[in-house]
């Protein structure tokens, strides 16, 4: 029987639509089965059946459903069993069956009297079913068992105990009938009627239960995108995942408000939640509403206290709230809300003044018990909420100390940001006392909070908030800390000669004499900025002018930091023995201080150093300790533990260690923050290799919202790779050109990258020069041969600097030996010795370039008519691709070693083409369309295309264009054969 047309997607219920899947294909065998199906309202209990309901029809199942109603006390009985029989009454196709069975006929004459003998209808129910089951296979779908009345109640015990299930266990014959019934777990209460009919029907054995999920929330965020046709912040998205704890119902809902709630419940949702709520006694009601002001959970003490009634009263209270599955009992004697959207529709509905005395109580009885720093944050919330300003700005800057002291910086900055805001508007008698209770130090406080929460851009607004608030009387080293506070918040956001000119105010604010720790300070903000603008030798000269004064101050954390600095300022930088071992004193240096931030630059510039010089092994202990220090102190979102995780997952991809890899990015995905994209690049490089064409727009989200230096460079990385895999050679180039561009920095300078950039372009631009120059396009081979040059050319700048031609390290000078090979091959051709020194240089430890430079190396070594040489290389390329599952790679290789008929011995060179698909294979060189193809060797153009498909699989071209490129290379066809 038809269905209706589905709008909402049905997502993340892959394992229920297989085990209803396999009950379906069980009763089409003529085992009979039931499947109770329960959920909480909102869950999807209704979109799964009714995928299930089309899948059986689109089956040859007769599908039929029925509906329970909500009626109240005033049920009708057999409500979706006549609802089932008047649908078989108006198809013509079952007038037979109904006509054998004239007892159930009498349901639909409607009333309560139809059928007196109920044993009667019941058999004829079951004979109805048994014979549309002889006709075809059918599902009986019944929908909100938790509404059934009790005549339907009785009626479903009568089929599944003792009627249709049952009579293939006693010997007669089977029935090709599924049963599937849901109902509503959250709406049985300890006394529903429903509950003692489905504890008998779990123990029969051709029935089971399954329970729907709240959904994910991958899962969820995934319909919101869905249902919503243009596209959402990921904020909005977050916020709706986040409210809407996996309920499907609830998630579209909350997506439809989006345009119209500024916050709260939408009034629909809100009217549909407060249903249940309206049906509890007045003082369920009472104590509901007080444990809504208290938040999600609540304490029965404190509950107690707030709601100010008997305890006896209380108990009962709670016990319906309970029992109509509002409230749930928790560890602890706690009571928490069934779902937080209920907590929200209860809290909306309290009248403003009733909301503000609650919220008092609350913060007042919070106030005399256990640890003050332990209460803080919650009554900071009820203070605030009450309008006691003061001392909510008092319990938020307990709840900021405490959240610092626990190592949750975004805690610490959303505490601190409160306060902030309470400021002004809190007396300045009021206010608390003490050192560094200032605006600007508060301010300074909560960019510290932002930069070690990962909220880069948040921690440099604010550090410019606080110097606004700098006047010309204040203090000179709280002007100068706010300004190389600000300088190094600028390096995080690359605003690098932005950066340099703060750090130097901050050094000119302060004399070096006498000696200071904000000097030191200042001073080691600006050997960093100095750095990254590339002025070395003021770095230089200033970190060994504050190295001794901080030796001298006894600041161990500022020495160490200094340390780090010289260690990639000197002596071959920190790649080299001497520097690793500056790097390991001023980890310990930083470590015995309890600077963790400190410590993990140490940690971060050993492993960096590690990789630099192509030990990549050893540098894999140095960033698990760096993160393993970082989760720790409960900063993993700050700055250098994401690099550091973006350099582990970099590793993994480098060594081939892929699934690894993907692993890692997946659990760090997990717990980012949203500046911590980046850090999942190598896993889109892997995804990419292995045919993921979602990994494109994965790489393309990565350059919304404020630019990011590190999401530029992954999705540079990324679209440049992209694009040359499909060809586009223009696409190639201007990616590789507007990465490089958005990366070069305030003074001019290109980013490393540019050498691995550039060589991934090349190779796009090589296929194109190539394929042009094959089919005599002298002229536009010579083009992209310009456009060769042009790219090398960058990347030999790049790749050896400065006035010394200090070359990059393995890595660099790889992707260099790549770009010149593919130089070679689209200004001249392929050339042997040009891919065995990129072969030969990525042996560092890139195993998928190495693979990917091997297959050009068997193709140049194939050209020169040397077989047995590219048939090696080609079966080591092979070797790789399959080891990490690059799919597009390996069917290259494949393709290079059938066209080459390297698998088999020399054996000159015989076509792979039969004669037909020679003769269609010369008139493509000659840019004939099937059609034409057809008219000219008399078949029919199906029959062309047919051959063209044949050619294509056979060279492995994935194009017309490049089929008549390789039968070129491969000797397939001269041109003289092509002269039209």
């Amino acid at each position: 029987m038809s269905q209706t047309p589905l709008s909402t997607p049905l997502i993340g219920r892959d394992p229920e639509l297989a085990r209803l899947s396999d009950v379906l294909e069980r009763a089409r065998g003529g085992e009979a089965r039931a499947v109770l199906v329960a959920g909480d309202a909102g869950v999807g209990k209704t979109r799964v059946l009714d995928e299930v309901a089309g899948r059986a029809g689109a089956a040859g199942m007769t599908v039929l459903t029925g509906h329970c109603v909500d009626l109240g006390d005033v049920g009708l009985p057999y409500l979706p069993f006549t609802e089932v029989l008047g649908v078989l009454a108006e198809d013509e196709r079952f007038a037979g069956v109904l006509a054998a069975h004239p007892v159930v006929g009498r349901l639909l004459g409607g009333g309560t009297d139809a059928v007196s003998d109920r044993l009667r209808l019941f058999e004829g129910i079951a004979g109805l079913l048994a014979d549309l089951s002889d006709i075809a296979p059918v599902l009986l779908v019944l929908e909100d068992l938790h509404w059934a009345d009790q005549s339907s109640r009785d009626l479903l015990r009568f089929l599944l105990s003792r009627g249709i299930l049952q009579r293939a266990a006693t010997g007669a014959p089977a029935h090709r009938l599924a049963v599937l019934a849901s109902y509503r777990a959250d709406d049985l209460h300890r006394r529903h009627p429903l509950r003692p009919l489905l504890a008998e029907l779990v123990r029969l054995p051709a029935v089971e239960r399954l329970e729907l999920r709240p959904m994910a929330d991958a899962e969820v965020a995934e319909l919101v995108r869905a249902v919503q046709e243009r596209p959402l912040p990921d904020t909005t998205v977050r916020r709706i995942v986040e409210r809407a704890e996996g309920n499907a119902f609830y998630a579209e809902e909350l997506v439809a408000a989006t345009d119209t709630e500024a916050g709260g419940v939408p009034s629909g949702l809100a009217d549909v939640l407060l249903i249940r709520f309206e049906q509890l006694s007045d003082t369920a009601q009472q104590v509901l509403r007080t444990a809504a002001v208290a938040g999600r959970r609540v304490g029965h003490d404190l509950l107690r206290g707030a709601v100010g009634i008997p305890e006896e009263e209380l108990e009962s209270a709670l016990r319906e709230a309970v029992g109509r599955q509002l409230l749930v009992s928790g560890d602890g004697d706690t009571y928490a809300f069934r779902h937080a959207l209920a907590r929200e529709a209860v809290y909306a509905d309290l009248l403003p003044g009733e909301r503000a005395r609650l919220h008092g109580a609350f913060a007042r009885l919070l106030a005399g018990r256990g640890r003050p720093d332990e209460t803080a944050a919650e009554r900071a919330h009820h203070y605030r909420a009450s309008h006691d300003l003061a001392e909510a700005l008092a319990a938020s800057l307990e709840a900021a100390a405490h959240a610092h002291g626990v190592g949750a910086p975004a805690e610490e900055l959303r505490h601190l940001e409160t306060a902030l805001d309470l400021w002004s508007s809190v007396e300045p008698s009021a206010r608390p006392s003490g050192e560094g209770n200032d605006r600007v130090t508060l301010t300074l406080r909560a960019s510290a909070a932002a930069a070690h929460a990962g909220e880069a851009h948040r921690a440099v607004s604010l550090t410019r908030s606080a110097l606004a608030g700098v006047g010309q009387d204040s203090d000179a080293e709280l002007a100068a800390r706010v300004r190389y506070t600000l300088a190094g918040n600028l390096l995080e956001v690359d605003s690098l000669t932005a950066a340099y000119a703060y750090s130097s105010e901050a050094l000119a604010l302060i004399p070096a004499d006498p000696p200071s720790r904000t000097w030191v300070w200042a001073a080691a903000t600006h050997v960093l900025a100095a750095r990254q603008v590339g002025e070395d030798e003021t770095a230089l000269r200033i970190a060994h002018e504050a190295l001794p004064t901080a030796e001298r101050l006894q600041l161990t954390d500022a020495r160490a930091d200094l340390l780090i600095s010289l260690a990639a300022l000197e002596g071959g930088g920190r790649g080299t023995p001497q520097g690793r071992e500056r790097l390991r004193e001023a980890r310990e240096l930083a470590r015995s201080a309890g600077n963790t931030t400190v410590e993990m630059r140490a940690l971060f510039n050993l492993a960096v150093g590690c990789f630099e010089s192509g030990d990549l092994e050893e540098c894999l202990p140095w960033l698990t300790e760096g993160l393993d220090r970082a989760r720790r102190a409960g900063l993993l979102s700050s700055p250098y533990p994401l690099e550091m995780r973006y350099l582990r997952v970099l590793v993994l991809y480098t060594l081939g260690r892929w699934d690894e890899c993907v692993s890692f990015a997946a659990a760090d995905a997990d717990v980012l923050p949203d500046t911590g994209g980046f850090t999942a690049g190598p896993a889109l490089y892997v995804a990419l290799a292995r045919g993921d064409v979602q990994a494109v727009e994965q790489a393309r989200a990565l350059l919304e919202g404020p630019f990011d230096w590190m999401g530029t460079l992954v999705a540079g990385i990324a679209l440049t790779d992209a694009a040359g895999v499909d060809g586009d050679a223009e696409g190639a180039v201007e990616r590789m050109r507007t990465t490089v561009a958005a990366l070069t920095d305030d003074v001019g300078r290109l980013p490393d990258v540019t050498v691995r950039l550039a060589a991934l372009a090349l190779s796009a631009v090589a296929d194109r020069a190539t394929a042009l120059r094959l089919t005599g396009d002298e002229a536009g081979a010579r083009h992209w041969a310009d456009k060769a040059t042009e790219l090398v050319e960058r990347a030999r700048t790049v790749a050896v600097r400065g006035e010394d031609r200090v070359p990059q390290g393995p890595e660099g000078m790889a992707w260099l030996a790549r770009a010149e090979a593919e130089w070679t091959r689209a200004v001249s051709g392929p050339d042997a010795q040009a891919w065995a020194r990129a072969v030969a240089a990525f042996a560092h430890g890139d195993a998928y370039e190495r693979a990917r430079c091997r297959l050009r190396y068997a193709e140049a070594l194939l050209a020169a008519d040397e077989r047995e040489a590219a048939a090696t290389e080609a079966r080591a390329a092979r070797a790789t691709a399959a080891r990490l599952g690059a799919t597009p790679l390996l069917e290259r290789v494949d393709a290079l070693l059938r066209r080459g008929r390297l698998a088999q011995a020399p054996a000159g060179r015989a076509s792979v083409l039969t004669a037909r698909e020679q003769d269609v294979l010369r008139l493509l060189t000659l840019g004939r369309s099937n059609r034409q193809i057809g008219e000219e060797l008399y078949i029919s153009g199906k029959t062309a295309s047919v051959h063209v498909s044949n050619i294509l699989a056979k060279l492995g071209a994935a194009s017309r264009t490049e089929a008549v490129a390789i039968a070129y290379r491969e000797g397939l066809i001269s041109r003289e054969e092509t002269v039209g």
